[in-house]
Protein backbone atom coordinates (compact mmCIF):
# COMPACT_ATOMS: atom_id res chain seq x y z
CA UNK A 1 0.00 0.00 0.00
CA UNK A 2 1.26 3.46 -0.85
CA UNK A 3 1.74 5.46 2.36
CA UNK A 4 -0.40 8.59 2.24
CA UNK A 5 0.81 11.94 3.56
CA UNK A 6 -0.85 14.76 5.47
CA UNK A 7 -0.02 17.14 2.61
CA UNK A 8 -2.58 15.42 0.38
CA UNK A 9 -5.45 15.05 2.85
CA UNK A 10 -8.02 16.44 0.42
CA UNK A 11 -7.20 13.85 -2.25
CA UNK A 12 -6.86 11.08 0.36
CA UNK A 13 -10.28 11.92 1.78
CA UNK A 14 -11.98 11.94 -1.63
CA UNK A 15 -10.57 8.49 -2.38
CA UNK A 16 -11.73 7.19 1.01
CA UNK A 17 -15.25 8.53 0.46
CA UNK A 18 -15.52 6.26 -2.57
CA UNK A 19 -14.39 3.11 -0.70
CA UNK A 20 -17.50 1.11 0.36
CA UNK A 21 -15.41 -1.62 2.06
CA UNK A 22 -13.76 0.99 4.29
CA UNK A 23 -17.16 2.44 5.22
CA UNK A 24 -18.42 -1.02 6.20
CA UNK A 25 -15.43 -1.56 8.49
CA UNK A 26 -15.73 1.90 10.06
CA UNK A 27 -19.40 1.36 10.83
CA UNK A 28 -18.21 -0.61 13.89
CA UNK A 29 -17.13 2.68 15.44
CA UNK A 30 -20.64 3.99 15.83
CA UNK A 31 -22.23 0.58 16.38
CA UNK A 32 -19.82 -0.71 19.03
CA UNK A 33 -17.37 1.71 20.63
CA UNK A 34 -19.69 4.67 21.10
CA UNK A 35 -22.40 2.56 22.75
CA UNK A 36 -19.89 0.68 24.91
CA UNK A 37 -18.34 3.97 26.04
CA UNK A 38 -21.73 5.32 27.09
CA UNK A 39 -22.44 2.18 29.13
CA UNK A 40 -18.98 2.22 30.73
CA UNK A 41 -19.08 5.85 31.88
CA UNK A 42 -22.53 5.23 33.37
CA UNK A 43 -20.79 3.01 35.96
CA UNK A 44 -18.86 6.03 37.35
CA UNK A 45 -20.65 8.12 39.97
CA UNK A 46 -19.11 11.45 39.01
CA UNK A 47 -17.77 11.21 35.46
CA UNK A 48 -17.52 14.97 34.96
CA UNK A 49 -15.71 15.36 38.26
CA UNK A 50 -13.24 12.68 37.18
CA UNK A 51 -12.61 14.52 33.91
CA UNK A 52 -12.02 17.78 35.79
CA UNK A 53 -9.55 16.06 38.10
CA UNK A 54 -7.63 14.54 35.18
CA UNK A 55 -7.41 17.88 33.42
CA UNK A 56 -6.15 19.55 36.60
CA UNK A 57 -3.44 16.92 37.02
CA UNK A 58 -2.33 17.34 33.43
CA UNK A 59 -2.29 21.14 33.64
CA UNK A 60 -0.27 21.08 36.86
CA UNK A 61 2.20 18.63 35.31
CA UNK A 62 2.64 20.56 32.06
CA UNK A 63 3.15 23.87 33.89
CA UNK A 64 6.00 22.29 35.89
CA UNK A 65 7.13 19.65 33.41
CA UNK A 66 10.83 20.27 33.96
CA UNK A 67 10.49 19.60 37.69
CA UNK A 68 8.44 16.42 37.28
CA UNK A 69 10.76 15.08 34.57
CA UNK A 70 13.75 15.59 36.85
CA UNK A 71 11.97 13.78 39.66
CA UNK A 72 10.98 10.94 37.33
CA UNK A 73 14.55 10.53 36.04
CA UNK A 74 16.05 10.56 39.54
CA UNK A 75 13.68 7.87 40.83
CA UNK A 76 13.84 5.70 37.69
CA UNK A 77 17.65 5.70 37.85
CA UNK A 78 17.56 4.83 41.56
CA UNK A 79 15.53 1.76 40.59
CA UNK A 80 18.14 0.72 38.02
CA UNK A 81 16.67 2.08 34.76
CA UNK A 82 18.92 3.96 32.35
CA UNK A 83 17.55 7.23 30.96
CA UNK A 84 18.29 8.55 27.48
CA UNK A 85 17.22 11.94 26.10
CA UNK A 86 16.23 12.45 22.47
CA UNK A 87 15.61 15.87 20.93
CA UNK A 88 13.85 14.44 17.88
CA UNK A 89 12.76 11.22 16.23
CA UNK A 90 16.08 10.68 14.48
CA UNK A 91 17.98 10.79 17.77
CA UNK A 92 15.44 8.50 19.44
CA UNK A 93 15.72 5.91 16.65
CA UNK A 94 19.53 5.97 16.79
CA UNK A 95 19.52 5.47 20.57
CA UNK A 96 17.27 2.42 20.19
CA UNK A 97 19.35 1.01 17.33
CA UNK A 98 22.58 1.38 19.33
CA UNK A 99 21.02 -0.34 22.35
CA UNK A 100 19.81 -3.26 20.20
CA UNK A 101 23.22 -3.62 18.57
CA UNK A 102 24.93 -3.62 21.96
CA UNK A 103 22.95 -6.80 22.63
CA UNK A 104 24.05 -8.25 19.26
CA UNK A 105 20.35 -8.72 18.50
CA UNK A 106 19.12 -9.00 14.92
CA UNK A 107 15.44 -9.19 15.82
CA UNK A 108 13.27 -7.35 18.38
CA UNK A 109 9.72 -7.86 19.57
CA UNK A 110 7.65 -4.69 19.82
CA UNK A 111 4.58 -3.92 21.84
CA UNK A 112 2.14 -1.38 20.44
CA UNK A 113 3.74 2.05 20.67
CA UNK A 114 2.37 5.27 19.17
CA UNK A 115 5.68 6.99 19.95
CA UNK A 116 7.50 4.32 17.93
CA UNK A 117 5.09 4.82 15.03
CA UNK A 118 5.50 8.60 15.32
CA UNK A 119 9.26 8.40 14.71
CA UNK A 120 9.02 5.56 12.13
CA UNK A 121 11.10 3.30 14.35
CA UNK A 122 10.37 0.12 12.38
CA UNK A 123 11.77 1.58 9.16
CA UNK A 124 14.89 2.81 11.01
CA UNK A 125 15.45 -0.63 12.55
CA UNK A 126 15.06 -2.37 9.19
CA UNK A 127 17.55 0.00 7.55
CA UNK A 128 20.03 -1.05 10.25
CA UNK A 129 19.50 -4.74 9.55
CA UNK A 130 17.26 -5.36 12.58
CA UNK A 131 13.93 -7.13 12.14
CA UNK A 132 11.09 -5.56 14.20
CA UNK A 133 8.19 -7.92 14.98
CA UNK A 134 4.96 -6.28 16.11
CA UNK A 135 3.19 -8.37 18.76
CA UNK A 136 -0.12 -6.53 19.21
CA UNK A 137 -2.58 -8.44 17.01
CA UNK A 138 -3.81 -5.38 15.12
CA UNK A 139 -0.29 -4.00 14.69
CA UNK A 140 0.96 -7.40 13.47
CA UNK A 141 -1.82 -7.61 10.89
CA UNK A 142 -1.05 -4.22 9.42
CA UNK A 143 2.69 -4.95 9.55
CA UNK A 144 2.03 -8.05 7.45
CA UNK A 145 -0.08 -5.91 5.10
CA UNK A 146 2.68 -3.30 4.80
CA UNK A 147 0.44 -0.55 6.10
CA UNK A 148 0.35 1.93 8.98
CA UNK A 149 -2.20 2.11 11.85
CA UNK A 150 -5.47 3.85 11.05
CA UNK A 151 -6.71 4.25 14.62
CA UNK A 152 -4.93 5.10 17.88
CA UNK A 153 -6.42 2.20 19.86
CA UNK A 154 -7.61 -0.19 17.12
CA UNK A 155 -4.91 0.01 14.45
CA UNK A 156 -6.51 -2.49 12.02
CA UNK A 157 -10.11 -1.28 12.36
CA UNK A 158 -10.18 -0.46 8.64
CA UNK A 159 -9.74 -4.16 7.78
CA UNK A 160 -12.65 -6.57 7.31
CA UNK A 161 -12.44 -10.18 8.46
CA UNK A 162 -12.21 -11.31 4.84
CA UNK A 163 -9.30 -8.97 4.13
CA UNK A 164 -7.43 -10.24 7.18
CA UNK A 165 -8.01 -13.82 6.06
CA UNK A 166 -6.46 -13.00 2.67
CA UNK A 167 -3.40 -11.48 4.39
CA UNK A 168 -2.90 -14.66 6.42
CA UNK A 169 -3.08 -16.79 3.26
CA UNK A 170 -0.48 -14.64 1.48
CA UNK A 171 1.91 -13.85 4.35
CA UNK A 172 1.51 -16.76 6.78
CA UNK A 173 0.72 -19.53 4.34
CA UNK A 174 -2.39 -21.04 5.93
CA UNK A 175 -5.49 -22.13 4.05
CA UNK A 176 -8.08 -19.41 3.73
CA UNK A 177 -10.51 -19.20 6.62
CA UNK A 178 -12.51 -16.46 8.27
CA UNK A 179 -12.74 -18.47 11.49
CA UNK A 180 -11.52 -15.98 14.11
CA UNK A 181 -10.47 -18.78 16.48
CA UNK A 182 -8.20 -20.33 13.83
CA UNK A 183 -6.68 -16.95 12.92
CA UNK A 184 -6.06 -16.09 16.58
CA UNK A 185 -4.42 -19.44 17.38
CA UNK A 186 -2.19 -19.10 14.32
CA UNK A 187 -1.10 -15.65 15.48
CA UNK A 188 -0.44 -16.89 19.01
CA UNK A 189 1.70 -19.82 17.76
CA UNK A 190 3.86 -17.64 15.52
CA UNK A 191 4.32 -14.78 17.99
CA UNK A 192 5.14 -17.09 20.90
CA UNK A 193 8.07 -18.42 18.87
CA UNK A 194 9.29 -14.87 18.26
CA UNK A 195 8.96 -13.98 21.97
CA UNK A 196 11.15 -17.00 22.83
CA UNK A 197 13.81 -15.96 20.29
CA UNK A 198 14.00 -12.24 21.12
CA UNK A 199 16.57 -10.72 23.46
CA UNK A 200 15.24 -7.18 23.18
CA UNK A 201 11.70 -5.91 23.67
CA UNK A 202 10.52 -2.40 22.74
CA UNK A 203 7.38 -0.77 24.12
CA UNK A 204 5.72 2.60 24.50
CA UNK A 205 4.59 4.15 27.78
CA UNK A 206 1.11 5.23 28.82
CA UNK A 207 2.18 7.04 31.98
CA UNK A 208 5.45 7.69 33.85
CA UNK A 209 5.12 8.35 37.57
CA UNK A 210 7.53 11.01 38.83
CA UNK A 211 7.09 10.01 42.48
CA UNK A 212 8.43 6.46 41.96
CA UNK A 213 10.11 6.39 38.53
CA UNK A 214 7.55 3.78 37.45
CA UNK A 215 6.21 3.37 33.92
CA UNK A 216 2.74 2.00 33.21
CA UNK A 217 1.78 0.23 29.98
CA UNK A 218 -1.81 -0.80 29.24
CA UNK A 219 -2.96 -3.61 26.94
CA UNK A 220 -5.54 -6.35 26.44
CA UNK A 221 -3.62 -9.23 24.88
CA UNK A 222 -0.67 -10.05 27.14
CA UNK A 223 1.86 -9.22 24.46
CA UNK A 224 3.31 -6.25 26.34
CA UNK A 225 3.82 -8.34 29.46
CA UNK A 226 5.75 -10.90 27.37
CA UNK A 227 7.69 -8.16 25.56
CA UNK A 228 8.84 -6.56 28.81
CA UNK A 229 9.46 -9.65 30.94
CA UNK A 230 10.79 -12.42 28.66
CA UNK A 231 13.48 -10.37 26.97
CA UNK A 232 16.84 -9.53 28.56
CA UNK A 233 16.61 -5.87 27.54
CA UNK A 234 13.52 -3.68 27.62
CA UNK A 235 13.55 -0.34 25.80
CA UNK A 236 10.62 2.02 26.47
CA UNK A 237 10.09 5.00 24.13
CA UNK A 238 8.26 7.73 26.03
CA UNK A 239 7.12 11.22 25.09
CA UNK A 240 8.11 13.77 27.74
CA UNK A 241 4.44 14.68 28.29
CA UNK A 242 3.62 11.22 29.64
CA UNK A 243 4.84 12.09 33.13
CA UNK A 244 2.32 12.48 35.95
CA UNK A 245 3.23 13.55 39.52
CA UNK A 246 1.99 10.81 41.84
CA UNK A 247 1.25 7.09 41.88
CA UNK A 248 -2.21 7.87 43.24
CA UNK A 249 -2.95 9.89 40.07
CA UNK A 250 -3.03 6.62 38.14
CA UNK A 251 -6.37 5.84 39.77
CA UNK A 252 -7.91 8.74 37.83
CA UNK A 253 -6.46 7.84 34.45
CA UNK A 254 -7.04 4.09 34.80
CA UNK A 255 -10.75 4.85 35.15
CA UNK A 256 -10.85 7.34 32.29
CA UNK A 257 -8.70 5.83 29.55
CA UNK A 258 -10.25 2.38 28.96
CA UNK A 259 -13.81 3.67 29.36
CA UNK A 260 -13.17 6.42 26.83
CA UNK A 261 -11.21 4.31 24.36
CA UNK A 262 -12.79 0.86 24.15
CA UNK A 263 -15.69 1.08 26.57
CA UNK A 264 -13.98 -1.18 29.12
CA UNK A 265 -14.02 -0.56 32.84
CA UNK A 266 -10.37 -1.66 33.01
CA UNK A 267 -7.86 -2.89 30.48
CA UNK A 268 -7.01 -6.57 30.85
CA UNK A 269 -3.29 -6.05 31.63
CA UNK A 270 -1.66 -3.17 33.47
CA UNK A 271 2.13 -3.56 33.52
CA UNK A 272 3.86 -1.42 36.14
CA UNK A 273 7.64 -1.46 35.75
CA UNK A 274 10.02 0.18 38.21
CA UNK A 275 13.61 -0.33 37.13
CA UNK A 276 15.25 -3.72 36.67
CA UNK A 277 14.47 -6.96 38.46
CA UNK A 278 15.83 -7.10 41.99
CA UNK A 279 16.91 -10.76 42.09
CA UNK A 280 18.49 -12.95 39.41
CA UNK A 281 15.75 -15.58 39.82
CA UNK A 282 12.96 -13.06 39.24
CA UNK A 283 11.20 -12.61 35.92
CA UNK A 284 12.03 -9.47 34.00
CA UNK A 285 14.78 -7.86 31.96
CA UNK A 286 18.38 -7.49 33.07
CA UNK A 287 18.39 -3.89 31.92
CA UNK A 288 15.68 -1.31 31.32
CA UNK A 289 16.21 1.75 29.12
CA UNK A 290 13.75 4.67 28.92
CA UNK A 291 14.13 6.99 25.93
CA UNK A 292 12.58 10.36 26.84
CA UNK A 293 11.65 12.05 23.57
CA UNK A 294 10.82 15.69 22.81
CA UNK A 295 10.27 15.70 19.02
CA UNK A 296 8.34 18.98 18.90
CA UNK A 297 6.62 18.75 22.26
CA UNK A 298 8.56 21.70 23.73
CA UNK A 299 7.11 23.93 21.01
CA UNK A 300 3.58 22.91 22.01
CA UNK A 301 4.43 23.59 25.64
CA UNK A 302 5.29 27.22 24.94
CA UNK A 303 1.76 28.48 24.16
CA UNK A 304 -1.26 28.17 26.51
CA UNK A 305 -3.56 27.05 23.67
CA UNK A 306 -1.26 24.49 22.04
CA UNK A 307 -0.05 23.27 25.45
CA UNK A 308 -3.32 21.44 26.01
CA UNK A 309 -2.43 19.15 23.05
CA UNK A 310 0.05 17.49 25.43
CA UNK A 311 -2.75 16.51 27.83
CA UNK A 312 -3.91 13.83 25.36
CA UNK A 313 -3.85 10.32 26.87
CA UNK A 314 -4.22 8.57 23.47
CA UNK A 315 -7.61 6.97 24.14
CA UNK A 316 -9.05 7.53 20.65
CA UNK A 317 -12.48 8.65 21.89
CA UNK A 318 -12.41 11.76 19.67
CA UNK A 319 -11.85 9.56 16.60
CA UNK A 320 -14.85 7.40 17.41
CA UNK A 321 -17.07 10.47 17.81
CA UNK A 322 -15.82 12.43 14.80
CA UNK A 323 -18.13 12.51 11.74
CA UNK A 324 -15.17 13.24 9.46
CA UNK A 325 -13.10 10.29 10.74
CA UNK A 326 -16.12 8.00 10.48
CA UNK A 327 -16.33 8.77 6.75
CA UNK A 328 -12.68 8.79 5.68
CA UNK A 329 -10.88 6.58 8.23
CA UNK A 330 -7.37 7.10 9.59
CA UNK A 331 -5.08 6.67 6.57
CA UNK A 332 -6.50 9.77 4.88
CA UNK A 333 -4.83 11.91 7.56
CA UNK A 334 -1.41 10.66 6.43
CA UNK A 335 -0.18 10.52 10.01
CA UNK A 336 0.13 8.07 12.87
CA UNK A 337 -2.23 10.39 14.77
CA UNK A 338 -5.53 10.56 12.83
CA UNK A 339 -8.88 12.11 13.66
CA UNK A 340 -9.46 15.36 15.56
CA UNK A 341 -6.48 15.02 17.90
CA UNK A 342 -4.27 14.11 14.94
CA UNK A 343 -5.49 17.19 13.09
CA UNK A 344 -4.02 19.35 15.85
CA UNK A 345 -0.98 17.28 16.91
CA UNK A 346 0.39 16.38 13.49
CA UNK A 347 0.81 19.98 12.20
CA UNK A 348 2.66 20.83 15.40
CA UNK A 349 4.92 17.79 15.18
CA UNK A 350 5.90 17.86 11.51
CA UNK A 351 5.40 21.56 10.77
CA UNK A 352 2.19 23.26 9.76
CA UNK A 353 3.40 23.82 6.19
CA UNK A 354 3.39 20.03 5.69
CA UNK A 355 -0.03 19.46 7.26
CA UNK A 356 -1.96 22.68 6.67
CA UNK A 357 -5.02 20.83 5.34
CA UNK A 358 -5.56 18.93 8.59
CA UNK A 359 -6.89 21.81 10.76
CA UNK A 360 -9.65 22.13 8.15
CA UNK A 361 -10.55 18.42 8.35
CA UNK A 362 -13.31 19.15 10.84
CA UNK A 363 -16.89 20.38 10.90
CA UNK A 364 -16.19 22.06 14.28
CA UNK A 365 -19.27 20.28 15.64
CA UNK A 366 -17.55 19.90 19.01
CA UNK A 367 -18.19 16.15 19.42
CA UNK A 368 -14.46 15.61 20.04
CA UNK A 369 -14.43 18.12 22.89
CA UNK A 370 -17.57 16.56 24.34
CA UNK A 371 -16.02 13.08 24.68
CA UNK A 372 -12.40 13.96 25.48
CA UNK A 373 -11.69 12.51 28.95
CA UNK A 374 -9.24 15.30 29.79
CA UNK A 375 -11.39 18.08 28.31
CA UNK A 376 -9.03 19.18 25.55
CA UNK A 377 -10.73 21.98 23.62
CA UNK A 378 -9.92 20.56 20.19
CA UNK A 379 -12.14 23.06 18.29
CA UNK A 380 -10.21 25.89 19.94
CA UNK A 381 -6.94 24.29 18.83
CA UNK A 382 -8.24 23.84 15.29
CA UNK A 383 -9.26 27.49 15.09
CA UNK A 384 -5.92 28.56 16.57
CA UNK A 385 -4.03 26.65 13.87
CA UNK A 386 -6.37 27.93 11.14
CA UNK A 387 -5.70 31.48 12.33
CA UNK A 388 -1.95 30.86 12.13
CA UNK A 389 -2.36 29.64 8.56
CA UNK A 390 -4.58 32.57 7.57
CA UNK A 391 -2.36 35.17 9.23
CA UNK A 392 0.73 33.67 7.72
CA UNK A 393 2.36 33.26 11.10
CA UNK A 394 2.70 29.58 10.35
CA UNK A 395 5.39 30.36 7.79
CA UNK A 396 5.53 30.81 4.07
CA UNK A 397 6.30 33.81 1.88
CA UNK A 398 3.90 36.58 0.98
CA UNK A 399 3.77 35.22 -2.57
CA UNK A 400 2.77 31.73 -1.41
CA UNK A 401 -0.44 30.77 -3.36
CA UNK A 402 -1.99 29.23 -0.24
CA UNK A 403 -1.37 32.39 1.74
CA UNK A 404 -2.95 34.46 -1.06
CA UNK A 405 -6.00 32.19 -1.04
CA UNK A 406 -6.38 32.53 2.73
CA UNK A 407 -6.06 36.31 2.44
CA UNK A 408 -8.78 36.35 -0.24
CA UNK A 409 -11.03 34.24 2.01
CA UNK A 410 -10.42 36.57 4.93
CA UNK A 411 -11.23 39.61 2.78
CA UNK A 412 -14.37 37.97 1.39
CA UNK A 413 -15.71 37.19 4.86
CA UNK A 414 -15.04 40.75 6.03
CA UNK A 415 -16.97 42.12 3.03
CA UNK A 416 -19.75 39.58 3.70
CA UNK A 417 -19.96 40.69 7.33
CA UNK A 418 -20.07 44.38 6.39
CA UNK A 419 -22.79 43.85 3.75
CA UNK A 420 -24.97 41.76 6.08
CA UNK A 421 -24.67 44.21 8.99
CA UNK A 422 -26.43 47.07 7.10
CA UNK A 423 -30.21 47.02 6.56
CA UNK A 424 -30.06 48.46 3.04
CA UNK A 425 -27.20 46.28 1.79
CA UNK A 426 -28.75 43.19 3.43
CA UNK A 427 -32.13 43.79 1.78
CA UNK A 428 -30.53 44.47 -1.61
CA UNK A 429 -28.34 41.37 -1.34
CA UNK A 430 -31.20 39.01 -0.49
CA UNK A 431 -33.33 40.37 -3.34
CA UNK A 432 -30.47 39.84 -5.79
CA UNK A 433 -29.88 36.32 -4.40
CA UNK A 434 -33.58 35.41 -4.91
CA UNK A 435 -33.32 36.36 -8.57
CA UNK A 436 -29.97 34.63 -9.18
CA UNK A 437 -30.81 31.42 -7.38
CA UNK A 438 -33.61 30.59 -9.83
CA UNK A 439 -30.89 29.24 -12.10
CA UNK A 440 -29.76 26.57 -9.60
CA UNK A 441 -32.61 25.88 -7.14
CA UNK A 442 -34.19 22.40 -7.37
CA UNK A 443 -36.84 21.19 -4.89
CA UNK A 444 -36.18 24.13 -2.59
CA UNK A 445 -32.40 23.55 -2.36
CA UNK A 446 -29.35 24.70 -4.25
CA UNK A 447 -27.87 21.47 -5.56
CA UNK A 448 -24.54 21.01 -7.29
CA UNK A 449 -23.53 24.26 -8.96
CA UNK A 450 -21.27 23.57 -11.90
CA UNK A 451 -20.22 25.06 -15.21
CA UNK A 452 -20.44 28.84 -15.63
CA UNK A 453 -22.17 29.41 -12.27
CA UNK A 454 -19.40 27.60 -10.38
CA UNK A 455 -16.82 29.69 -12.23
CA UNK A 456 -18.63 32.94 -11.49
CA UNK A 457 -19.24 31.99 -7.85
CA UNK A 458 -16.39 29.66 -6.79
CA UNK A 459 -17.47 29.46 -3.12
CA UNK A 460 -20.95 28.29 -4.17
CA UNK A 461 -19.43 25.68 -6.49
CA UNK A 462 -17.10 24.40 -3.75
CA UNK A 463 -19.88 24.24 -1.14
CA UNK A 464 -22.37 22.38 -3.33
CA UNK A 465 -19.79 19.92 -4.69
CA UNK A 466 -20.51 17.65 -1.68
CA UNK A 467 -23.67 19.07 -0.08
CA UNK A 468 -26.80 21.06 -0.81
CA UNK A 469 -27.03 24.72 0.14
CA UNK A 470 -30.28 26.11 1.54
CA UNK A 471 -32.21 28.35 -0.85
CA UNK A 472 -33.00 31.94 0.13
CA UNK A 473 -36.60 32.12 1.37
CA UNK A 474 -39.11 33.61 -1.13
CA UNK A 475 -40.00 36.36 1.33
CA UNK A 476 -37.97 37.77 4.21
CA UNK A 477 -39.05 37.68 7.86
CA UNK A 478 -39.46 41.48 7.83
CA UNK A 479 -41.83 41.26 4.82
CA UNK A 480 -43.90 38.52 6.45
CA UNK A 481 -43.99 40.44 9.75
CA UNK A 482 -45.14 43.60 7.97
CA UNK A 483 -47.90 41.66 6.16
CA UNK A 484 -49.11 40.33 9.49
CA UNK A 485 -49.33 43.83 10.97
CA UNK A 486 -51.19 45.11 7.90
CA UNK A 487 -53.78 42.32 8.18
CA UNK A 488 -54.32 43.14 11.85
CA UNK A 489 -55.09 46.71 10.75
Amino acid sequence: MQQLTAETFDQNARAALNDPVLHGALRNLADNFVTRRQNAIASVDDWEGLREKARAIKEETLLHLDEYLSQFVENAEKAGAKIHWARDGKEACQIVIDLVKNRDARMVVKAKSMAGEEIHLNEALERSGIEPVETDLGEWIIQLAGETPSHIVVPAIHKTKEQIADIFVEKVGIEKTDNVDVLTKTTRRILRERFAEAEVGISGVNFGVAETGTILILENEGNIRLTTSLTKTHIAVMGIEKVIPKFADLDVFLKLLPRSGTGQRLTAYQSLITGVKKNAADAGPEDVHIVLMDNGRSRMLGHPVTRQSLACIRCGACLNACPVYQQVGGHAYGSVYPGPIGAVITPQLIGISKAKQLPYASSLCGACKEVCPVKIDIPELLLHLRAEITDGTAGGSANNPERKRRFAESLAFKMYGKAWSGQFSYGLGTKAARIMQKLVVRDGKIGKASGLIAKLLPPLGAWTAWRDAPAVAPRSFREQWKDGLDKQG
